[in-house]
């Protein structure tokens, strides 16, 4: 096989320009199929990344909850009974809670959404926020994502403006990061403060205390048995709670992922776009070859005169193929790559170059130029070099 390869390579290289114009067709196929399915994984991956932070094993939230945002909360003495659970080291209420957010700069008003715990709790050890624990000890204040949207306005400490119609001033901040229930962008603040804004919104609005909390985050001790834990609290606590490890095939976060992508069109339209981009790629990469075959068409047929076999000239135009998809993935990649960049930095959302990504993406890539190769050498195995000579 290695004796071949310089004579694939030799035939896509002799003409600079073309093989130029060769690798940036296949580059833009996998340009397209890495931005259809890096939106698609942002869109899913950003819904979780809040969760992958939650410093607990086990999440409980009411039962009624399709999704962590729902705006459904739970009795929060449903903590207090897992505590007397044996493997069960703490259990934390989280409070949730959408909320108007005043632009500093143009006074427009935009939804953001607000977390907020007991702040002697370690529910989130990002060192972002443990860094403000102090700073959100005072009252009417808050820290805010840097990966909000523009809308929001600027993110710098000491932004002083209204949240919910109330002052509110900035005294950090950290990188989260949004996804279709943070509205623009993401508060954290102190569960005193959470009341303060929340505890009377109005007569058309739940008012919030602390004798409810919209998510529950169970510590286990080391070595406890999460499912079996797991299994123990959904027997003896009331089932007005849904209690599922936050981890693993049948937990929350697999519940989460399996929500979005259930119950919105996103992956359907997604990876339709993808297959259009495989088949997008699959044209030009067979225009590419084709057109090499035609061009070297007596070449071809002098071989075969020679008596070399079609498997032969086979290999020939199948390793071009690889050739193609190896040196055409990698511009389409780096473009793909700073692409991520920028709109991960436009929008907010997760968008993750992950090597099990690449891989597969690759692998789409040799596949689509090897299904070109194979549509492409028909030419050569029909080639009679009676008809090119004659």
């Amino acid at each position: 096989m290695w004796k071949r390869t310089p004579l694939a390579i030799l035939n896509l290289i002799h003409d600079r320009r073309k093989f130029i114009t060769s690798l940036g067709g296949v580059g833009f196929a996998v340009l397209l199929m890495f931005l259809f399915t890096g939106f698609m994984n942002a869109l899913y991956d950003s819904q979780l990344q809040l969760l992958n932070q939650l410093n607990g094993e086990i999440v409980m939230i009411n039962r009624l909850k399709s999704n962590m945002f729902v705006p459904i909360a739970f009795a929060r003495r449903r903590l207090y009974q897992a505590r007397a659970y044996e493997g069960v080291e703490d259990a934390y209420p989280i409070y949730i809670s959408d909320a108007n957010w005043k632009n500093p700069e143009t006074r427009k008003t935009r939804p953001v959404r607000v977390l907020a715990f007991n702040l002697g709790d370690p529910v989130l050890l990002m060192p972002e926020v443990l860094a403000h624990l102090e700073a959100l000890k005072l009252p009417n204040t808050a820290i805010i994502d840097t990966k909000a949207r523009p809308e929001v306005g600027p993110t710098q400490v000491g932004i002083e403006t209204e949240l919910a119609e109330r002052q509110i001033r900035i005294v950090g901040t950290y990188s989260l990061g949004t996804d279709f229930a943070s509205g623009n962008g993401n508060l954290i603040m102190s569960d005193l403060n959470f009341l303060r804004y929340f505890a009377n919104r109005g007569p058309e609005e739940e008012e919030r205390s602390f004798a409810t909390a919209d998510v529950g985050l169970i510590k286990v001790r080391p070595g406890t048995d999460i499912d079996r834990l797991v299994g123990v609290l959904q027997q003896n606590i009331p089932n007005d709670v849904l209690i599922l490890p936050r981890d693993g095939p049948s937990g929350f976060v697999a519940r989460e992922r399996a929500y979005w992508q259930e119950n919105t069109n996103i992956g359907f339209v997604f990876t339709l776009l993808t297959a259009m981009g495989f088949v997008v790629g699959i044209i030009l990469v067979y225009q590419i070859l084709y057109t090499d075959v035609a061009d070297h068409w007596a070449e071809y047929a002098t071989l075969k005169a020679m008596g070399y076999k079609n498997s032969f000239l086979f290999g020939i135009v199948m390793q071009e193929a690889a050739v193609l998809s190896l040196l055409g993935f990698i511009p389409g990649f780096l473009v793909a790559a700073l692409l991520y960049t920028l709109a991960g930095t436009a929008t907010g959302l997760l968008f993750e170059m992950t090597l099990q990504r690449i891989f597969a993406l690759y692998g789409l890539t040799f596949v689509m130029c090897l299904i070109s190769g194979a549509i492409a050498v028909r030419k050569v195995q029909s080639t009679d070099p009676a008809e090119v000579f004659g």
